[in-house]
């Protein structure tokens, strides 16, 4: 079971569009955050939209908001994020996957396999696609850099080409 759980039962879905705004609780967010590795996950929405299309097949479409903290990867120190990410997934039967159009800019196929979509876990996992992967705190120096900005003094380059004069 996902940590953000929130079920559309298809038979909701009619002719016209279903619309929902969701929020993730402080008990989301809070297990949330362990499946990410975040140090914090402040706030997670997100606006959605479910459309029935001609093939069968349904098109979610979603924005997302998301504050957070990830650790640095040099200091570990908690680094600041936030993000907001529009997104779409077309849902239908795995048979149909192979009817729907599947270029660059087609949303991703996803195949139903019960009578309703989890809106919440899609939410989550498009929020875990955003994240940075190696969040840095803007002050963090590796020792490695430290080292290059000595060796890159102002005679760096004469020292470089004495080093490539014949003698």
């Amino acid at each position: 079971m996902s940590e953000f759980t929130r079920l559309v039962s298809l038979a909701r879905l009619g002719a016209e569009s279903f619309r929902q705004h969701i929020a993730a609780d402080d008990e989301e967010r809070s297990t949330l955050a362990r499946r990410f590795d975040l140090v914090s996950l402040d706030l997670l929405e997100a606006d959605v939209e479910l459309v029935r299309e001609p093939m069968g097949t349904i098109l979610l479409s979603a924005t997302f908001a998301a504050e957070f903290a990830q650790q640095c990867i040099v200091t570990l120190d908690p680094v600041a994020g936030s993000v907001s990410e529009r997104f779409q997934l077309r849902y239908g039967p795995p048979e149909a996957e192979e009817m729907v159009p599947a270029g660059e800019s087609d949303p991703t196929f996803e195949p139903l396999e019960s009578e309703s979509i989890d809106i919440g876990e899609a939410i989550a996992q498009e929020f875990s696609l955003s994240l940075p992967p190696f969040p840095r705190a803007p002050d963090a120096v590796v020792a490695a850099e430290l080292e290059e900005d000595k060796a890159e003094g102002p005679f760096a380059a004469l020292a470089r080409l004495r080093r490539n004069v014949p003698r």
